[in-house]
């Protein structure tokens, strides 16, 4: 699928391998998305889909302490398998999901170790992380694991969540739970919704044309300023 406003000759081929628990990868997703194929891009977005469904919320106090204990220890979920079109040969992949106690998602983590030379091997891959906050070893980490599956990072996208701490994880830990923090009186004044802002879903589709623009240009992808304000708190 690609729009009319971007010479054939210009035109990339994109590949988004995505994994998303609650749904806030997926909305940013869709911003970028549609961003590129506006700039005229080609682009296959293909979702990393566990083989027994991980559910969200996940019911408990209990059960949410038990997922942050298997994702700190970066327990691997197992995936079923990509569609055969993930295996040729893209100009840019996206590679996006959520940070889990620090770390990658167990689905993006079991694909790299499945796939991960097939996939990325001579591929130019740009992370794209939505978070609580803590995104930086989740970043590290996933660099040097794509690295090593011979893969170019030149540049990353990250949305935290536009709360300030603690209420930011007292928040997310709760909806996770179950629970419904932005509806309590004394936590909804500094927690007043889950997940990414209106504002970030617009900075998400502005990182988008952006992306498109360069990719069109042969601008380098380093040369972009993805670390905003609007972006991460």
């Amino acid at each position: 699928m690609a729009a009319t406003n971007c010479p054939t000759g210009n035109q990339k081929k994109i590949l988004i391998l995505s994994y998303s628990f609650s749904g806030q990868t997926s909305g940013l997703l869709r911003q970028i998305q549609g961003a590129l194929i506006e700039a005229g891009h080609q682009v296959h977005k293909e979702r990393i889909t566990p083989c027994r469904p991980l559910k969200f919320p996940t019911g408990s106090i209990i059960s949410c302490l038990k997922m942050m204990v298997t994702t700190f220890l970066r327990f691997r979920v197992p995936i079923q398998e990509l569609s055969p079109i993930c295996q040729q040969s893209f100009d840019l992949v996206l590679l996006a999901g959520p940070t889990w106690s620090y770390n990658p998602s167990g689905p993006i983590l079991a694909l790299i170790d499945r796939d991960g030379p097939s996939l990325f091997k001579g591929q130019v891959v740009l992370p794209v992380i939505s978070c609580r906050g803590y995104w930086r070893v989740h970043l590290f980490g996933l660099t040097r694991m794509l690295q090593r599956c011979g893969a170019s990072i030149p540049n990353s996208m990250v949305f935290s969540h536009p709360h300030k701490e603690p209420w930011r994880t007292i928040g997310v830990f709760l909806k996770i739970s179950g629970k419904s923090p932005e509806r309590w009186p004394l936590l909804r004044r500094y927690y007043s919704h889950f997940g990414h802002s209106r504002e970030q879903q617009e900075e998400a589709c502005r990182f988008g044309s952006l992306l498109g623009q360069a990719l069109r240009q042969g601008q380098p992808l380093s040369t972009i300023d993805f670390a905003t304000s609007l972006a991460i708190f």
